[in-house]
């Protein structure tokens, strides 16, 4: 019955990356209808209970909004986008092809500082009572990637910095010791990836380093759509791996980079969710700009569909 209601809302699913929490734009009296066309009959009630053991809670407004900021053009291109988001996950995995989510989680640091959530304990662990960058011992920087179709996490914890360069390093990482074995004949790519941080949508070194790190070694022809600005929430990596991993640590001080890899790893799921990580110690330069002779490495296509949140990458010397 769960599979049945993770079917129907896959694609309008929002989750909070540190509680774990989720929630759906859609009423529990939409999904009973569709699961009594479907040959599942069910009631609200029901569904009600089958949504709070899926992690899901009842949400009410907030008054966070600026009056104003959502105009009804940028809704209509926000509503577009989510539609063309979901057309192209489905028309990658009826081909086969891979289909990822990205994203970096929130830098941690490394010491004996508390860690949000409540473990079983004889007596309470004391921690810092400032979390001051001067008493720890380093920083980890979960760069994430979640394998869609494989319900599979890929975690590189990074000690430098955030960059564009970190973010496909990861990826690159992924597919190599992971993902071109899973999709052995697979030469196509799809990413799913916010539109602001290391991986953003006006950011000329990300698709610099997907092309001559990715695409151009590796034979792929990588598509990136990007979720609108605000609407980071929606991408399945927040609430099917972060939010799993915050879960599996809460109330665990991070006292070294090993402890972090090792809560990454044993993250698990009732539906089958299995992570890997890595540490990648490289240092990453910040504030690189992308030069004319760089420039013209790049091999992309913009789509006519919001070209500025879609676009696909091809190897260079492909057609």
């Amino acid at each position: 019955m769960i599979d049945a209601i993770e079917r129907i809302m896959k694609h309008d699913v929002a989750g909070d990356p540190i509680s774990g929490l989720r929630w759906t734009r859609r009423t529990r009296s939409r999904i009973a209808r569709q699961l009594t066309k479907s040959g599942i009959p069910i009631g609200t009630t029901t569904v009600g209970v089958l949504l709070k053991k899926m992690d899901f809670s009842l949400r009410v407004n907030r008054k966070k909004l600026c009056s104003g900021n959502q105009t009804p053009e940028k809704r209509r291109i926000r509503n577009r986008q989510f539609g063309n988001i979901r057309r192209t996950r489905e028309q990658f995995a009826q081909q086969g092809d891979p289909v990822v989510s990205v994203d970096t989680k929130k830098k941690e640091l490394v010491g004996n500082f508390k860690n949000s959530g409540s473990t079983w304990e004889h007596e309470p662990r004391p921690v810092h009572d400032h979390d001051f960058p001067s008493d720890a011992t380093g920083k980890g920087i979960p760069r994430g990637l979640y394998d869609v179709r494989r319900n599979t996490g890929y975690v590189c914890v990074g000690t430098s910095h955030d960059t564009a360069e970190f973010a496909v390093d990861s990826i690159t990482s992924w597919w190599q010791n992971s993902g071109k074995f899973e999709y052995e004949n697979a030469k196509n790519l799809l990413i799913l990836a916010d539109s602001g941080g290391s991986n953003a949508a006006n950011s000329k070194m990300w698709k610099y380093y997907l092309q001559t790190r990715l695409c151009n070694p590796h034979k792929l022809s990588v598509t990136v759509c990007h979720y609108p600005t605000g609407a980071s929430k929606w991408n399945p990596i927040e609430h099917r791996l972060f939010g799993r991993i915050s879960k599996n640590w809460e109330g665990v001080p991070l006292q070294t980079l090993e402890t972090m890899l090792k809560y990454i790893r044993t993250t698990v799921t009732e539906t089958g969710l299995k992570v890997k990580a890595l540490l990648n110690r490289k240092e990453y330069a910040t504030k690189q700009k992308l030069t004319k002779d760089q420039a013209k490495e790049l091999n992309i296509q913009h789509h006519t569909n919001l070209p500025k949140w879609n676009y696909t990458i091809k190897p260079k010397n492909a057609k």
